[in-house]
């Protein structure tokens, strides 16, 4: 029996991650940079080029504990510029340090967690919400998706990518959802004429499960189990 094959061929050569060092404050403090250059899209909840739209490099840059800066934008499009970075991009902060991360691959989607867990709890609490930029604490997530995918299943690939980190979580033995400030990252190409844009990404779809996977494996190994 011929097992016909997947729908939509990935794109070979995803961008590979660097680890980047600085000295901030007298403080060594680390990043993890991803090149990807023309032709990309990303959906993010990050606090420097969120939303959905063309992005050309990915920034997971660890920042001091008890980060108190109220310009959380500005301070990373400085490091941004200082990295060597132009063009839109993607800039996400966590105080946990970005060495220690955890890394999946599953049939050809890529995810990178970082995990700092001194600060979480549940989703869903009957606390007030702040209208002010929490500390950074975070488990920050960057995935790279190897097809184009559609702004509906960017958006879909998001909610897969934090089902799957609580999964993690509590697959890891931790009573939680996650942090108070969790920030994702979902990159995939941007789409050319004749080519298959898939519209689902949720996890039982081809590309989510994939994506799901990668993010758990990512999590669970950032969250040091």
């Amino acid at each position: 029996m011929t097992v016909p094959e997947p729908s939509g061929r990935p794109r070979a050569g995803l961008p590979p991650v660097r680890c980047l060092g600085r000295v901030e404050d007298g403080e060594r403090l680390h990043s993890l940079l991803w090149r990807l250059g023309d032709g990309w899209r990303a959906v993010s909840s990050a606090v420097l080029g969120g939303g959905i739209g063309e992005r050309a490099w990915v920034l997971n840059a660890q920042v001091a504990h008890g980060y108190r800066r109220v310009d959380p934008d500005r301070h990373m499009a400085d490091l941004a510029r200082r990295a060597g970075l132009c063009g839109p991009g993607v800039g996400l902060m966590t105080a946990a340090d970005v060495r220690a991360r955890g890394a999946a691959r599953d049939g050809g989607v890529e995810a990178v967690a970082t995990a700092g867990l001194g600060v979480r709890g549940w989703a869903a609490s009957p606390a007030e919400g702040a209208a002010v930029a929490l500390p950074a604490g975070t488990i920050n997530i960057v995935a790279l998706v190897p097809v184009p995918l559609t702004d509906a299943a960017l958006v879909n690939a998001v909610a897969t990518a934090t089902e799957a980190k609580v999964q993690a979580l509590l697959d890891a033995g931790f009573d939680c959802s996650g942090t108070p400030t969790d920030a994702v990252c979902v990159a995939a190409p941007s789409p050319r004429a004749g080519e298959e844009v898939h519209a689902f990404a949720g996890p039982r779809s081809l590309w989510g499960a994939r994506l799901a996977r990668a993010v758990h494996r990512a999590v669970r190994d950032a969250a040091g189990t």
